[in-house]
């Protein structure tokens, strides 16, 4: 009798890729498992794996035989070179109709590379985001496939049943062709960034302005949980501060405050840059990151710098709940600058991302999973062209109401010094963003002082003038504008 054939193949026998494998086998799919260290295929087939009808392969060319027509090979290594030498050494092993499946937190630029190189030999690819970590893969992650549109009906049946469920809908679906997956995962880590920055943020402001003891802001975290801010961030932010070590005492205080990163954020914060969306808070959450990593010289610097003699005078109670409004305004801003830079790159690479489906994809089984992700979905349903999230009536009346309390966070965060950049950086954009007029005209002039760069009269837009400021500069302007 002949071997049974495999319905998916998966390489890379870490921690996330064995889970998602079980999770495939849990839905009744047969899966090959390779490993570029062969001994772990054996090592996962005689443990984790027992039992299952989970297959391994001893090399790419045994691991290609055990797959059933058209062959579909998932890739969960380290993004990268390690990524391009599989799909180099897939090619010649597969034929036309047969899919990679890139599944690691690969950059968007080499999604499109590889869907552009591979056209020609008919040979699909797929550049899929997967959220939710190790628990998330086992049991349901938002899984974020974008590339060749032909791949997809081949590969939804099993993704969108190992997915996470919110209301029996599947947290999976396709968001577009070439990048737009990985696109898409990257703006969702940049906003998983913004989202900790913010809640670090409220967690000083509790402890060093208002002087609470780590049980009572547990209890606080607790609470917000109940409500809007239900979310994943909040609720193992409550676990956190709760959690006791082997001595009896909080383990958060013994964690030294100094943070790393993968890079997802910073990418977020490259790809708004270039093409040219104001993404402050991620970009201030990143930053805060690069700042913590300071450690040494933070604490030469505390002992020199001075701060505020003031000290938290305010009522307790009226303060944290102008901080939990302040926490929601922010959150909201974050998804409104993260949403703005999906569309804007829509435009650029022609994508036509559903974000309503994208917000859906987020509302269960990712790190930011959250019951606020339910009210964008709905936005978005409402108005698919909506321009931004902060125009929303539902979320133009919530940031109403909250944009007030923000004020009062970030006032107090600067006279009591403890630094709030995410914050700050929420109220700014939001201020911003409601000014009907903005010192940019100064600007303009400036640059066209010094670079004879021009400008445009608020009688003519679209109109580019040039004037001679000094009466000895010339009367000719830059051949170039945008400079």
């Amino acid at each position: 009798m002949s071997e049974q054939k495999a319905d998916i193949a998966l390489i890379g026998l870490a921690v996330m890729g064995q889970n998602l494998i079980l999770n495939m086998n849990d839905h009744g799919f047969v899966v090959c498992a390779f490993n570029r260290t062969v001994a772990k295929v054996d090592q996962f087939l005689n443990n984790e794996a027992k039992g299952t009808k989970i297959i391994g392969a001893k090399s790419l060319e045994d691991m290609v035989k055990k797959l059933k027509k058209p062959r579909k090979v998932m890739l969960l290594v380290k993004a990268g070179s390690a990524v391009d030498e599989f799909v180099k050494n897939l090619v010649p092993l597969l034929e036309k109709g047969d899919i990679i499946i890139d599944g690691g937190n690969s950059q968007y630029l080499d999604t499109q590379r590889w869907c552009k190189e591979l056209a020609p030999t008919g040979i699909h690819y797929i550049g899929m985001g997967v959220s939710g970590g190790e628990d998330g893969a086992r049991y349901g992650p938002s899984l974020m496939p974008g590339g060749h549109p032909a791949a997809w009906s081949h590969v939804k049946p099993i993704f969108q049943a190992i997915s996470a469920k919110v209301n029996n809908e599947p947290c999976c679906d396709w968001v577009g062709e070439d990048g737009a997956g990985h696109f898409v995962k990257m703006v969702h880590n940049g906003i998983e960034y913004g989202d900790m920055q913010l809640i670090c943020e409220a967690y000083q402001l509790m402890k060093d302005v208002v002087g609470m003891e780590q049980d009572e802001m547990a209890e606080v975290f607790e609470n917000w949980n109940k409500g809007e801010l239900d979310s994943f961030l909040i609720e193992i932010t409550r676990d956190i501060l709760k959690f006791k070590d082997n001595d009896g005492k909080h383990l958060l205080p013994k964690i030294r405050d100094s943070a790393g990163q993968k890079g997802t954020g910073k990418w977020t914060g490259i790809s708004a840059l270039e093409y040219g969306v104001p993404v402050t808070l991620i970009g201030e959450a990143v930053f805060a990151r690069c700042l913590s990593s300071l450690k040494d010289e933070r604490v030469t610097a505390s002992k020199l710098l001075p701060g505020s003699s003031q000290k938290f005078s305010g009522d307790k109670k009226q303060f944290l709940e102008h901080l939990r409004k302040a926490l929601y305004a922010s959150k909201l801003i974050s998804y409104a600058q993260g949403f703005m830079l999906l569309r804007e790159a829509a435009k650029v690479h022609n994508w036509n991302l559903n974000y309503g489906s994208i917000a859906l994809m987020w509302r269960g089984g990712c790190i930011i999973r959250s019951a606020f992700l339910g009210n964008i979905k709905d936005a978005f349903t409402k108005n698919p062209a909506l321009s931004n999230l902060l125009l929303d009536p539902y979320f133009c009346e919530r940031i109403s109401e909250c944009q007030l309390s923000l004020r009062q966070v970030v006032a107090q965060a600067a006279l009591l010094a403890a630094p709030a950049p995410a914050f700050s950086s929420a109220l700014a954009f939001y201020d911003g963003y409601r000014s009907a007029v903005l010192p940019a005209n100064l600007l303009q002039a400036q640059r066209d002082y010094f670079g004879a760069h021009t400008y445009e009269l608020v009688t003519k837009p679209g109109t580019f003038v040039h004037t001679n400021w000094t009466g000895h500069g010339g009367n000719v302007s830059a051949s170039t504008y945008n400079n």
